[in-house]
């Protein structure tokens, strides 16, 4: 069927639902006279009369009552499946699927979750939380939400969450047995929450900042995670020092289940960023998602836990 086809066939159904050239051109928007030139064509294809003309009236011969007949209930079918993409333009409908961390779906999307939810009912939320960085278009994911570097050549990319400090904390109950470090060298006496989010199983040395020098330290511990919030929980339970996020840390320092460490030693890193691929009709429901983001995290401006402000648009390189 030619893309031509379709378009006849709705101009046959809009002259035989009105019997008259003057008021389908009406509705479809063209000029009678190529109206009427569509439909002879039409009919000289076909090799079949439609219509039964005079210069006073018009009626559908019985072919075309035939015809008319069979199309009705696709073009209805049409009209119905247009309608509902127009309603989705205007309520958001459909599932809105997000690959993220651990935590970027703890600081990030919970907070939100519910108030997203209640405001659009037609949408469905499904998360899928890993800390592997994946190609979201192949895996048919909507958005992303990780470090901007995530974000592929020509995707968008919006931040979420500002700059992260890095907190080296350790049990009180541990720091009473050990002597607290002073300095990154220093790990080397303590046991350490490593880190390994590598296949190959290589555990990540700890980067360490304070002014313009910076060091890697490799530590050592027989503890290995791949979570932030675990390495958290490791340190509470007396485990060992973890290397984790200022965010994380902070109920437990502020209960004093845990003290910091070389805090004049912590990096800062760039945040997190939600980002998706670039099209000019970004989906409704992501869009509303987005929009929701920037709301809660501009009003999160005055001191809060995370203190982190939502910052603008940017595309990335």
């Amino acid at each position: 069927m030619r893309r031509s086809d379709l378009a006849d066939l709705t101009a046959f159904v809009a002259v035989a639902d009105h019997l008259s050239f003057r008021a389908a051109a009406s509705r479809l928007g063209v000029t009678p006279s190529a109206l009427s030139h569509t439909l002879r064509q039409m009919e000289e294809r076909l090799g079949v009369r439609l219509l039964h003309r005079t210069t006073r009236s018009m009626s559908l011969t019985d072919a075309g009552l035939r015809l008319l007949e069979q199309l009705r209930p696709a073009i209805n079918q049409i009209a119905d499946a247009l309608e509902d993409l127009n309603r989705e333009r205007r309520q958001p409908i459909g599932r809105l699927r997000i690959y993220v961390s651990h935590f970027a779906a703890e600081t990030v999307i919970a907070p939100i979750w519910r108030r997203f939810l209640t405001t659009y009912p037609k949408v469905h939320l499904q998360i899928q939380m890993d800390e592997t960085p994946v190609d979201i278009v192949a895996k048919g994911f909507d958005a992303g939400i990780g470090p901007q570097k995530q974000a592929s050549a020509g995707m968008i990319a919006v931040r979420v969450m500002g700059p992260l400090k890095v907190a080296v904390v350790g049990a009180s109950g541990y720091f009473v047995q050990h002597r607290p470090p002073r300095t990154p060298d220093d790990l080397a006496r303590h046991r350490c929450i490593q880190y390994c989010f590598a296949p190959d199983g290589t555990i990540l040395a700890w980067p360490f900042e304070r002014g313009e020098k910076s060091r890697k330290i490799a530590v050592d511990g027989r503890v290995t995670v791949n979570s932030p919030a675990l390495a958290v929980r490791a340190a509470v339970d007396g485990l060992g020092i973890a290397y984790t996020l200022e965010a994380l840390a902070e109920p437990f320092l502020r209960s004093g289940q845990l003290v910091r460490v070389l805090e004049d030693w912590s990096p800062s890193f760039e945040g997190l960023f939600l980002y998706y691929p670039e099209h000019r009709q970004v989906p409704v429901a992501l869009r509303v998602f987005i929009d929701m983001l920037r709301t809660n995290y501009d009003a999160a401006l005055a001191p809060s836990l995370l203190k982190n402000p939502f910052a603008t648009e940017a595309k990335s390189d």
